[in-house]
């Protein structure tokens, strides 16, 4: 026997030193069978691993022996069974190899079969019709392992046969014999099973089960696809979008390649994933399985053996499938490369988008890859479908030998590592799916555990509570959004307020905390997915309540995008800082996934950019509640966050714009103000110019309107409020001739304008914007040129004077636009706008940039305010101890604005507040203004 290749260590194999142990295929009363039967047969299979060619080969070499049909396709498996068998005892074959094997078997008989159902069908009735007189089609789907390639050596099928659309058949040669394409496709049905399903003296190719079809064993044989849809609109399971998230079409063997099926797959796809994170899923899940657990229980009831079930006892490869299932069906509508059927590939991607551990996938994968060759062995005994040990010390001994294990009657390493993967793979399984009413540590006090479910309005819970939280209930509970909802969901209501307020005393938060969770709840009643979580995640309602209580402004932004609570069940996810690289990788998986689903289309790729970025923005804003980032870094992470998201937005907007004439444009963004000087808040505007570069182009006036267009589908792309909300407000009055000039620019016309603007103090408010501007996104090639522009602009000669006169008009302007009147008779400073406030810093430096760059280049840099204040005063452009005092002040202006923002309070204070601040500010705004600092300009 040919050996195979050594196999990778994810593929979990026993390491070479163990295989001397010396397990043979001989053992199995399956291989000793068919090597008595089929003895003359078993040479017409090629040596090593059989393929779909190889398989394909097979059966028309048995059907040229004289071999009918249903016998061709028996006798193939048992002959590719048994070779199986041979290479996974004997040369350790991996996992994948033999279950896929397994599953190409199934797709070539079934595929034969097909065809052979058909054609009888087609000379009794003739062809199904479509209205429109076209073959209809018909699929065999795939369910569970077979849907996900990973078929067992003695599985049954889990088939659903559905047909595109309701017609009649043209009728037979003779004009008759003409019926329903329900009818003809159910005799279909009744052909394939009995050339797949049915024993005959060479036994079946594969048991056929037709449960999983729409209304179970009760339900027509066959089902259009109209059908399947009112189905899962009406009366679709949650259960069963576990069961159909693994579906695929497996024959004919054409549907698999020419696109026939997207039809289903668009059909199949909205009912396996919601589009929104979807945990109300758990309590489905939950269900299932305590009936497959308590049918477990029973079936070993008085058989103590029947513990030992593999598949389906605690522990078991069940609960590993439902534990990667639950996790890919909650998040699966918003990251489509959760969306694959295989297990393995599943923990992968898993771990990949934060949702996993990487050492708890490690175990899973393992956990599994060591239940299923176990599985494998145990039906390899005698070709039956169970998953139970035996319990015969040979046949025992036999299957841990060929693990690469020892099993005797003093130590049986087989059934300690099999308890170890079990252990582990139940505790997950249970931490995971657990009933929801867990508190935490320290919960032993709860006063409403155990007895009576807590009722919403009920005087027995509102006593428990303290007074101020009592008083909002009865309010919240007075309202009519809340007497309409569901009792259940009430319930669910009463136990997340009560958890909340023993959290005051357990977790030490403020009480301020639960009357913002309560006014964060009100608003989504009706979007149960989100109670749902927070009942399926205590850890998740503990760290909303601390973040709740730290700030006012986190809830507004939970209240708009309520999706972003699921960054909370991750606290690694809450740690560090934004990355660039990583939030654009998973951005470009996300697209491949939309893509190689078939679904990239805008609306898709919309709200994926923006539930990408509300989540970064959160993780933000938690860190920044947290204390764990300063002012600047906050700023400096959401103007990255928005360079990063303009970038992605570019490249996947272009390619959805018909007009396109390149694969890549020519075009970049340029920022201003908060953002061109790393400076953003949250939900801040973003002042931007568009640019293109049409120099390589054979006609610029074509050009010209293919980027105009672009832009207009750009700004839709940034601007749109979608289901998943919105993303930026956009401002382009900075780009040359403001509100009347063209939404993109070439940057042959930028660099024209700007240069004739250069010295004229007419436009010195262009110039003050342009202290801040800088390339920010699109064709990094363009970014030189845009920085040229800039630094001639800045270092070009000017009259000091009449620019000190035209910024401190310009400071007044914007003092009077914004005035900052008295409180109660009492003088009040606002941070921004007041007289010492941020704003007169801002107006100074861009004053010491435009007079001074020309001689002191250093000053062109976009290092923001604090280092130019510290360069003007290092080149003695300002006297000794103002920039740095004036830079710590705007530091601890900024902060302070920040910080009453968080809790949404406002920015004014008593008028000598922030004396000293003030006094360093006044003093810059001296040196600048009134005592010309430094020296002339060039």
């Amino acid at each position: 026997m040919r050996s195979l290749p050594e196999t990778s260590a994810n593929n979990a194999g026993p390491p070479k030193a163990c295989l001397p142990l010396g397990a043979k295929a001989e053992h199995s009363r399956f291989v000793q069978r068919i090597r008595r039967r089929y003895a003359d047969e078993l040479a017409l299979l090629p040596p090593g691993l059989p393929g779909r060619d190889g398989i394909r080969a097979l059966i028309d070499t048995l059907r040229g022996g004289g071999r009918a049909l249903p016998a061709a396709l028996r006798v193939a498996r048992q002959l590719v069974v048994e070779r199986l068998a041979v290479l996974d005892v004997e040369a350790q074959a991996p996992l994948d190899a033999v279950t896929l094997t397994m599953s190409t078997l199934a797709e070539v008989t079934l595929d034969r079969a097909l065809a052979q159902a058909c054609a009888d069908q087609d000379a009794r009735h003739g062809v199904p019709q479509r209205p429109d007189g076209r073959r209809a089609a018909f699929w065999v789907l795939g369910m569970g392992k077979l849907g996900a390639l990973e078929l067992n050596v003695s599985s049954d099928i889990d088939l659903i046969y559905v047909y595109d659309e309701d017609g009649q058949t043209a009728g037979n040669s003779d004009g008759r014999g003409s019926i329903s394409n329900h009818e003809y496709f159910s005799q279909v049905a009744r052909t394939l099973y009995a050339l797949i399903g049915e024993t005959t003296e060479d036994g079946n190719v594969f048991r056929v089960d037709l449960a999983l079809r729409p209304n179970g064993n009760s339900g027509p044989p066959v089902v259009s696809l109209a059908m399947l849809e009112e189905y899962f609109l009406v009366q679709g399971r949650e259960w069963e979008r576990f069961a159909w998230m693994k579906s695929r079409v497996v024959a004919p063997a054409s549907a698999m390649t020419n696109g026939e099926a997207l039809p289903l797959r668009d059909v199949v796809i909205p009912f396996v994933f919601r589009r929104y994170l979807d945990y109300g899923v758990f309590e489905g899940l939950r269900q299932l399985h305590r009936k497959i657990r308590d049918e477990a229980a029973r079936r070993a009831a008085g058989r103590p053996e029947r513990a030992n079930d593999v598949k389906l006892s605690r522990g078991g490869i069940r609960e590993i499938e439902f534990t990667v299932q639950l996790l890919q069906v909650v998040r699966g509508g918003h990251f489509p490369e959760l969306r694959t059927r295989s297990t393995l590939t599943a923990l992968e991607r898993l771990v990949a988008v934060g949702v996993m551990k990487p050492e708890t996938a490690r175990k899973l994968d393992e956990a599994y890859r060591f239940l299923r060759r176990l599985e494998h062995r145990i039906q390899y005994l005698d070709d039956q479908q169970t998953h139970m040990l035996p319990t015969d010390d040979a046949d025992l001994g036999w299957i841990a030998r060929s693990m690469g294990l020892v099993c005797t009657a003093d130590t049986c390493e087989l059934l300690d590592t099999l308890c170890t993967h079990r252990e582990f793979v139940a505790t997950e399984f249970d931490a995971l799916l657990h009933d929801g009413r867990t508190v935490g540590a320290g919960s032993s006090g709860c006063k409403s555990c155990g007895g009576p479910p807590p009722q919403l309005d009920g005087e027995a819970f509102l006593e428990r509570l303290p007074a101020a939280i009592a008083a909002r209930v009865r309010t919240f509970c007075a309202t009519p959004k809340v007497a309409m909802l569901r009792d259940e969901t009430k319930l669910r209501l009463a136990k997340l307020i009560g958890r909340a307020a023993l959290a005051i005393d357990q977790l030490q938060i403020r009480e301020d905390a639960v009357l913002r969770f309560i006014d964060w709840l009100e608003p989504l009643l009706r979007r149960e997915s989100y109670l749902a979580l927070l009942a399926e995640r205590p850890e998740v309602l503990n760290r909303l309540l601390r973040l709740l209580g730290l700030a006012r402004w986190p809830m507004r932004y939970l209240m708009r995008h309520p999706g972003v609570i699921d960054e909370l069940a991750d606290a690694r996810a809450l740690q560090g800082r934004f990355e660039r690289a990583a939030y654009l990788r998973d951005l470009n998986e996300r697209h491949s996934a939309w893509t190689r689903g078939g679904q990239a289309d805008e609306e898709s790729l919309l709200d994926t950019l923006r539930r990408a970025h509300h989540a970064e923005v959160f993780r933000t804003l938690v860190r920044d509640v947290d204390g764990a980032l300063s002012v600047e870094q906050v700023a400096d992470d959401l103007s990255a966050l928005a360079d990063a998201t303009l970038d992605c937005t570019i490249r996947w907007a272009w390619q959805h714009l018909r007009q396109r004439h390149r694969d890549d444009p020519r075009f970049a963004v340029v920022a201003y103000g908060k953002l061109g000087g790393k400076e953003l808040g949250y939900g801040s505007d973003l002042d931007v110019v568009f640019l293109f570069d049409d120099a390589d182009e054979a006609d610029a006036d074509k050009a010209a309107e293919v980027y105009a267009a672009f832009v207009r589908k750009l700004i839709t792309w940034l601007t749109l409020r979608t289901a998943a909300g919105e993303l930026f407000d956009i401002d382009t009055a900075l780009r040359p001739n403001g509100n009347s000039g063209l939404l993109v620019t070439s940057v042959a016309t930028f660099e024209r304008y700007q240069a004739g603007r250069g010295s004229n103090t007419a436009w010195t408010w262009e110039h003050q914007a342009i202290t801040r501007a800088r390339w920010c996104a699109g064709d990094t090639s363009l970014a030189p040129r845009v920085e040229a522009v800039r630094r001639a602009v800045l270092a070009a000669p000017r009259d000091a004077a009449a620019l000190r006169d035209e910024v401190r008009a310009m400071r007044e302007r914007v003092r009077a636009a914004h005035p900052v009147p008295a409180r109660d008779g009492q003088p009040v400073f606002d941070v921004k706008h007041s007289e010492g406030g941020m704003m007169d810093v801002e107006f100074a430096v861009q004053t010491l940039v435009l007079a001074h760059s020309a001689a002191h280049p250093a000053l062109r840099d976009d290092v923001g305010n604090i280092a130019l204040l510290q360069l003007a005063e290092a080149a003695g452009l300002l006297p000794p101890g103002v920039g740095q005092a004036a830079a710590d002040a705007y530091r601890e202006l900024r902060r302070a604005q920040h910080r009453a923002r968080l809790d949404e309070a406002p920015t004014q204070f008593d008028g000598d507040a922030f004396a000293a601040e003030q006094a360093a500010v006044r003093a810059l705004t001296r040196a600048v203004f009134d005592q010309g600092a430094g020296p002339p300009a060039a």
